[in-house]
């Protein structure tokens, strides 16, 4: 670029020569500074397309934050821009742990040739979007939301529409306490168990009683949980004689945080029953959750009659104990005594449940319907 400067005549001197000169300055640093620009206009649009052709995932319809089950369902839908060729898009919904939907034998959602996806979905009070390369394998089920990386090229989370909605249960009172009675399936015992009210009342003389019975297409199990959590102390329930139990029977008292998934849900357990190899001389054991670390499961041999299990939960120590009979006093006799000094939950919003359900067992699968009866159930701060 050349500046025609227009010809004037100055004085001679040092004045007159820095007039002639700064003219040019100019030009030069005007060639420099355009330069500059245009040098750095260039690299902030490269930058700019280079951002924009990453992935993203927009949500078009997003369901009700809702306590999901096996009944509770609804439409999600959204847009993806700039999806590679065979991707596709998987959904979890966040009730408890994180589930595939809509189930786990269908969980990819194709993208439509407008970038549009849709499927149906159990209800959750969050949910996740993946896209997903055809290698990805998902998971049924997990406690911990879903990353990217590997397989999955973007992972997009929402909370569900509106204030949370619980799923309905029943009621009923027992022990002097207030209970509620779950009505929603679950995948406790690692096979789905539809859970129903009817299988869970109170009898006149103030015993539990709590049913599995037979469905067309699944067992209907018994489940009841505190409507408030109780917080440390100690917790016992008195059973009636449960040597009657299938393999695959599982009679539990235990702790869970619907909340907490990443501190596994707060879950501690004594169980009772669900042997699955019929050899196995040890059928109950105490449980802190995870089960699979070592030294968070005590497994022993719950004798036949009634016996009373107890809980005392404590910061940094849970100790589980049987006793025979009807008592947990001083003259009670000890079956079994566990202690765990790691990694004991801390109360958040645990509350106590008491569960009599059908696990997975290939060797030896529920047969009949079957009755356990609570006698009582005291805590003690």
């Amino acid at each position: 670029m050349v500046f025609e400067m227009p010809e004037k005549r100055h004085p001679r001197g040092t004045a007159g020569r820095a007039a002639i000169v700064a003219p040019k300055r100019l030009a030069r640093s005007l060639i420099l500074i355009t330069g500059a620009l245009g040098f750095n206009f260039a690299g902030q649009g490269c930058h700019s397309q280079k951002s924009s052709a990453g992935p993203s995932i927009e949500f078009t319809h997003i369901p009700p934050a809702a306590q999901g089950g096996r009944e509770r369902v609804d439409t999600i839908s959204g847009r993806v821009n700039n999806a590679r060729p065979k991707q596709q898009i998987v959904i979890y919904a966040h009730s408890g742990q994180w589930w595939v939907q809509p189930w786990p034998e269908h969980p990819f959602i194709p993208i439509k040739a407008d970038s549009t996806w849709s499927s149906e979905t159990h209800l959750g009070f969050e949910y996740a979007a993946l896209l997903v390369d055809p290698d990805y394998h998902p998971l049924p089920m997990t406690d911990v939301a879903p990353t990217h990386g590997g397989s999955v090229a973007l992972v997009t989370i929402v909370k569900g529409v509106g204030a949370p909605q619980f799923a309905p249960a029943g009621a009923l009172k027992f022990s002097g306490y207030d209970w509620n009675v779950r009505m929603t399936s679950s995948d406790k015992g690692g096979t789905n168990n539809l859970y129903d009210s009817e299988n869970a009342w109170t009898d006149p003389s103030g015993a539990l009683h709590m049913q599995i019975k037979k469905k067309p297409d699944s067992w209907s199990c018994a489940e009841i949980f505190l409507n408030r959590g109780l917080g440390y102390g100690t917790y016992s329930v008195t059973v009636r004689d449960t040597s009657h139990l299938e393999p695959a029977a599982v009679v539990s008292m235990f702790t869970f945080d619907e909340w907490a998934s990443e501190e596994r849900f707060r879950e501690m357990d004594v169980e009772v029953g669900g042997r699955g190899d019929t050899g196995n001389k040890n059928n109950a054991r105490y449980v802190i959750q995870p089960l699979y670390l070592p030294g968070n499961l005590f497994s022993f041999a719950a004798p036949s009659g009634t016996l009373t299990y107890v809980l005392r939960w404590e910061s940094g120590h849970a100790t589980f104990q049987t006793f025979r009979g009807r008592s947990s006093g001083v003259r009670a006799q000890l079956v079994s005594e566990h202690e765990f000094t790691s990694g004991i939950p801390v109360p958040g919003k645990a509350i106590l449940r008491l569960i009599f359900f059908v696990t997975a067992s290939g060797k030896n699968p529920m047969q009949r319907p079957s009755e356990v009866v609570v006698e009582k159930f005291e805590y003690l701060p």
